[in-house]
C-alpha cells in the first residue's frame, strides 16, 4: 500500500510551503483546510492571514536608515 506523504519546503527567508491539500490546526485548536495545490504557512508572525502567508515577510527595516522597502 502506497503512503500518501505531504512535500513540506522550509524556505529561508519566507514561509513554509506544503504541496497538496492540507488541514492546519491552529494554537487554539481550529481547524483550517487548504485544498491549494501549494499552501504557504507564516512563520515570521507578520502575516495578517495566519497561519497562511500573505507576504508581510518581505517588508524589511534597513540599518540606520529606519525605511520600510518592500518587494
Amino acid at each position: 500500500m502506497a503512503e500518501d506523504r505531504r512535500r513540506v519546503v522550509v524556505t529561508d527567508d519566507g514561509p513554509v510551503l506544503v504541496y497538496g491539500p492540507v488541514d492546519v490546526e491552529t494554537p487554539d485548536g481550529t481547524r483550517v483546510r487548504s485544498d491549494r495545490a501549494v499552501t504557504a504557512l507564516c512563520v515570521c508572525g507578520r502575516s495578517r492571514r495566519r497561519p497562511f502567508c500573505d507576504t508581510s515577510h518581505r517588508r524589511r527595516v534597513r540599518g540606520d536608515e529606519g525605511k520600510e522597502y518592500g518587494p
